[in-house]
C-alpha cells in the first residue's frame, strides 16, 4: 500500500484557487510538521475536485522532507479489506500491529464508515494511537463529518480536535489555469481562446473539465483546422445538454572534570579497555533490542535476535542484526508478490519468519504456477481490419495514442455508441496489440462476465483470489459497461480496480452503448472517473465507411470486388456494421449453396426475395388440393413431380 502513491499528484501538479487554498496550506503544514499540527486532518468536498490528488500530494512530500517515515495511502474500501483478511486469518492484533511502524496514514473516502461500526472502532482505536504517538492521520469524504450518518459520537469529537477544511467547486480562474497547466504538461495544441471557452463553461468538477479537455485533443488531432471557440462551445454545450522524529535528549557535560587518580600506565591501559568493552557491549544490546522492538512490532519473529543477547560479548552482533533485516526485507518483497497472485497465501507465517526465506520461495514459485489469469482479449480481431470513416475516425486515432502510449495518452478511454458499430472490435484490438507489444497479461472481458466471476468468487468464498487474478493485470478492458449498473458489490470491485490501475499508471479501456452520466445505476464515482478520461463515439457507419467495408469483404472473400453490387449492398439501409456484415454474410453463403456467380441480382434476390412473377408461378405450381392439367384430365397432387432447387430432393409419390 505505501508504494501505491500516483506519481502524477503532486503539489507541483496542483492547481491552487479560493477554492482550494486552504485545504491546500493545511496539507502542506501536515507535510512539514506531521502528527503535531492539524491532527488529524479532514479534507471533504464534491467527487472530482482533487482531494485524492491533495491526498497522496501530503505523502509525496512527507516522505521527500523525511526520506525515513513509512506513509501508507488507502481507500477505505482497502483498509475495510485489510481487516477483514485478518480477522479471517483469525489474527485481528496482526491488522493493528501492521501500523506499528507507520508514520502517516492517509485515508480517501470515509464518507462510508457509517455502514461499518466495527471499522469506526478501529479508526477511533487508530486514531487515539496516533495522536498520542505524535503521528499523522488525514482523511478524505465527498460530505463533512457531521454529514457522515451514524458516526461515533468519540470519532466525532477526535475529528472535530483537528482541523476540518473543504475544497469547493473551481472559479473561472481556476478552471483556466488547469486547463492551461494540464495542456503544457500534455502537449495538447489548444487555442488560448478555445481554453478561455472551456473555462467559461462552468464546469463544476476538475475531472469533468479534463475530460472535456481529452476529448477536443482527440477531435482536433484527427482534423485538419483547430478548433474555433463557437465549435467549442458549441461541442460541449451540446453534449452537456444531453448528458520527523521526536527531538533526542541531551545531556549537559559537566562544567570542568574532575580530577584523575594518579595511576601507572598499564593500569590506565586496562580501565580504558574495560570502559571501551563496556560500552561497545551496551551499544551492541541497545542495537539489538531496538531490531526487536521494531520487528516485533511488524509481527515478525525475532528468536535469531533474541539469542544475541545471550551472549556475553556479542562479538560481529551488528552483522547479524544486518543479516537478518536483510531476510526480513526479502520476506517483504516475496509476500507481496505472492500477493498479486494468491493474497491468501501472502498471510502464511512463513513470511514472518526470517529463517525460513527457502519456504518462502517455494510458495512463491508454487503460486506463479498455479495463477488463473483473467481473460484475454480475442485474437479474432485485428486493428488493421478496423476501418476507418467518420464515424470511427476519432476512436481510432484515440485507439492508435493508447497503444502508442499506455496509462498516459488517455486513461481511461471509453467507446460510447450503439450495438454492432464496432467497439468489441477496437476494444478487443488495443488488448490484443497491448499485449503482444508487452509479452504481460492484459485483462478483457464484458461486464456480465465480470460480475458473474464476482458472484462465483463470493458463492466459494475466493474473493480475494479472484481480485488477484485482475490486480496482476497491466491492463484492463470492459466491454458493455453499461450491464454494471445498479449491482453494488461489483461497482465497488470495478471502482477499487479503477483506482488502483489509475494510480499505477496502467491502461483502463471501456466501452458503452450510452454515455457515462447517462448509465442508469451506476455510481457517480465511476460515472465521475469514466468522464475525466476520454469519451470516444463511435455512430452508425456512413456511406463512405458501409463501401470500404463491403469493398474489403468482397476482396477476402471472393477476390474481386463488383461495383455494381458494391453499391447495392453499401446502400443497405443498416444502422451498424453489425447488420450491414449479415447482409454480406447471407449474400454471400446463398450465392455459393446456389452456385450462383455473386452479382448484384443473386444479391437483390437474397435480399428482397425473388420478383413477383416468379412468386405468383411458384403458388400456381405448389397449390394444395386437386388441380387440372392442360389436357383436360384431372391430376392428383400425390403424381405431381415437385421441382426443388436441389435434384436430389426431387421426390415422386406414387398412389397405392
Amino acid at each position: 500500500m505505501s508504494g501505491n502513491l500516483n506519481p502524477r499528484y503532486t503539489f507541483d501538479h496542483y492547481v491552487v484557487g479560493p477554492n482550494s487554498r486552504l485545504a491546500v496550506t493545511a496539507a502542506h503544514t501536515v507535510s512539514e510538521n506531521p502528527g503535531s499540527a492539524y491532527n488529524p486532518l479532514f479534507v471533504y468536498g464534491q467527487t472530482g475536485l482533487g482531494k485524492t490528488h491533495l491526498l497522496m500530494a501530503i505523502g509525496h512530500r512527507c516522505r521527500e522532507l523525511s526520506p525515513g517515515l513509512v506513509v501508507e495511502y488507502f481507500t477505505l474500501d482497502e483498509f475495510v479489506e485489510l481487516y477483514h483478511q485478518a480477522v479471517s486469518a483469525g489474527a485481528p492484533e496482526e491488522f493493528r500491529k501492521r501500523f506499528g511502524g507507520v508514520h502517516v496514514v492517509l485515508l480517501d473516502d470515509v464518507q462510508f464508515l457509517g455502514h461499518s461500526q466495527e471499522m469506526q472502532a478501529e479508526l477511533l482505536r487508530l486514531a487515539v494511537e496516533f495522536q498520542s504517538a505524535e503521528k499523522q492521520i488525514v482523511l478524505t469524504s465527498d460530505r463533512p463529518p457531521d454529514q457522515i450518518g451514524d458516526l461515533d459520537d468519540r470519532l466525532l469529537q477526535r475529528i472535530d480536535g483537528g482541523l476540518i477544511v473543504d475544497i469547493g467547486a473551481p472559479a473561472y480562474e481556476t478552471r483556466l489555469a488547469i486547463l492551461q497547466r494540464r495542456s503544457a504538461e500534455r502537449g495538447v495544441n489548444l487555442s488560448p481562446e478555445v481554453l478561455a471557452t472551456v473555462a467559461g463553461l462552468e464546469v463544476q468538477h476538475v475531472r469533468a473539465l479534463l475530460g472535456i479537455l481529452n476529448r477536443l485533443h482527440a477531435i482536433q488531432s484527427v482534423n485538419e483546422q483547430p478548433l474555433s471557440p463557437e465549435e467549442v462551445r458549441s461541442l460541449v454545450l451540446g453534449e452537456m445538454q444531453t448528458d520527523d522524529s521526536p527531538s533526542r535528549s541531551t545531556v549537559p557535560r559537566a562544567l570542568a572534570p574532575a580530577p584523575e587518580p594518579q595511576v601507572d600506565e598499564f593500569d590506565q591501559f586496562l580501565t580504558g579497555l574495560t570502559v571501551t568493552v563496556a560500552e561497545q557491549v551496551e551499544s551492541w544490546t541497545a542495537e539489538i533490542r531496538r531490531a526487536i522492538e521494531e520487528w516485533a512490532g511488524r509481527g515478525y519473529e525475532t528468536a535469531t535476535l533474541e539469542a544475541l543477547l545471550g551472549q556475553d560479548v556479542p562479538g560481529g552482533t551488528v552483522a547479524a542484526v544486518r543479516e537478518y533485516e536483510k531476510r526480513v526485507d526479502r520476506l517483504r518483497r516475496l509476500e507481496a508478490e505472492v500477493a498479486e497472485f494468491d493474497p491468501d497465501a501472502a498471510r502464511n507465517p512463513v513470511f514472518k519468519s526470517p529463517d525460513r526465506v527457502a519456504d518462502a520461495v517455494q510458495l512463491v514459485e508454487e503460486a506463479h504456477k498455479n495463477f488463473v489469469p483473467p481473460p484475454e482479449p480475442s485474437d479474432m480481431f485485428s486493428l488493421h481490419d478496423f476501418l476507418m470513416g467518420d464515424a470511427t475516425k476519432m476512436a481510432l486515432e484515440a485507439a492508435r495514442a493508447v497503444i502508442a502510449q499506455p496509462g498516459v495518452a488517455y486513461n481511461p478511454l471509453t467507446f460510447v455508441g450503439p450495438a454492432g458499430v464496432g467497439k468489441t472490435h477496437l476494444l478487443h484490438s488495443i488488448g490484443r496489440t497491448l499485449q503482444d507489444a508487452s509479452g504481460r497479461i492484459v485483462a478483457c472481458l464484458s461486464a456480465e462476465t465480470f460480475a458473474s466471476e464476482l458472484v462465483k468468487a463470493i458463492e466459494e468464498n475466493a474473493v480475494p483470489a479472484w481480485r488477484a487474478r485482475y490486480r496482476h493485470a497491466s491492463a484492463f478492458l470492459l466491454d458493455d459497461v453499461q450491464d454494471i449498473g445498479n449491482g453494488e458489490t461489483v461497482q465497488e470491485e470495478l471502482f477499487n480496480l479503477f483506482n488502483l490501475y489509475a494510480d499505477s499508471g496502467r491502461q483502463l479501456v471501456f466501452t458503452s452503448t450510452a454515455a457515462p452520466q447517462d448509465i442508469q445505476g451506476l455510481d457517480d464515482r465511476l460515472q465521475s472517473r469514466l468522464g475525466g478520461g476520454l469519451v470516444a463515439t463511435i455512430s452508425s457507419p456512413d456511406p463512405e465507411l458501409r463501401r470500404a467495408i463491403i469493398v474489403s469483404h468482397l476482396e477476402s472473400r471472393v477476390g474481386a470486388a463488383d461495383s455494381q453490387l458494391v453499391d447495392y449492398l453499401s446502400r443497405q439501409d443498416v444502422d451498424s456494421v453489425r447488420s450491414l456484415l449479415a447482409a454480406f454474410n447471407r449474400v454471400v453463403s446463398g450465392a455459393q449453396a446456389m452456385g450462383a456467380a455473386l452479382t448484384v441480382e443473386i444479391a437483390r434476390k437474397l435480399l428482397e426475395g425473388p420478383p413477383a412473377a416468379e412468386v405468383q408461378s411458384a403458388a400456381r405450381v405448389r397449390t394444395s388440393g386437386v388441380v387440372v392439367s392442360p389436357a383436360g384430365g384431372i391430376t392428383s397432387r400425390e403424381k405431381v413431380v415437385w421441382e426443388w432447387p436441389d435434384p436430389s430432393d426431387r421426390v415422386i409419390e406414387e398412389l397405392v
